[in-house]
């Protein structure tokens, strides 16, 4: 059975989605915010990271999009993801990449732009390039939308889900979907 470390608001959100999806037995660990961490977390999230998931022979992975790509690869009767051999399957590769490598990182420049600057000061102009990062990103995905019900294939896919939990973490969600009309909630 899998283990799911998550907390509230955080990347948990689309792996506990896939695992739901997938009608997978799974056991849901929340995992306070803290300073201190426990340290029998820190053994399978060193940088204290969730979500985690622990997988039925007892290793565990880290990252939310690797995570919903294996279990859209062990759950292939769920259609979570194009199958490997499918020509929509290169397009859902690259926008979870671009994803995870695009948005996800402005949206944790946002959230915690102290991280990123060593100037107290400096938290302003990190949290105006994070948004500019984020609408650039949500911009290009809104155009690879358009005339399109699904950002891959003919089905929703774990990529839509993805989306869709990124841009509820916009920090103006209200006019987000307004300045993106393809992607919808």
């Amino acid at each position: 059975m899998y283990k799911l470390y998550t907390r509230p608001g955080s990347g948990g959100f689309v792996v506990e989605a896939a695992l739901a999806l997938a009608n997978a037995q799974f056991e849901q660990i929340d995992v306070p915010k803290t300073d201190r961490p426990d340290p029998a977390f820190l053994d399978i999230s060193p940088l204290n990271q969730v979500p985690v998931l622990t997988l039925p022979d007892g290793s565990s992975m880290t990252e939310s999009a690797a995570i919903c790509i294996l279990l859209a690869e062990r759950h292939p009767d769920a259609n979570l993801a194009p199958a490997a051999d499918a020509p929509a399957r290169a397009d859902f590769l690259r926008w979870m990449a671009f994803m995870s490598s695009v948005l996800y990182p402005a949206v944790l420049r946002f959230y915690y732009a102290y991280r990123y600057t060593a100037d107290p000061e400096g938290t302003k102009a990190v949290k105006q390039a994070a948004v500019a990062e984020m609408d650039r990103g949500f911009a290009v995905l809104d155009a690879a939308l358009e005339g399109r019900d699904w950002l891959v294939g003919d089905r929703m896919s774990l990529a839509d889900i993805y989306l869709v939990m990124l841009v509820a973490w916009h920090p103006d969600i209200d006019s987000a979907w307004t300045a993106w009309p393809n992607i919808e909630p």
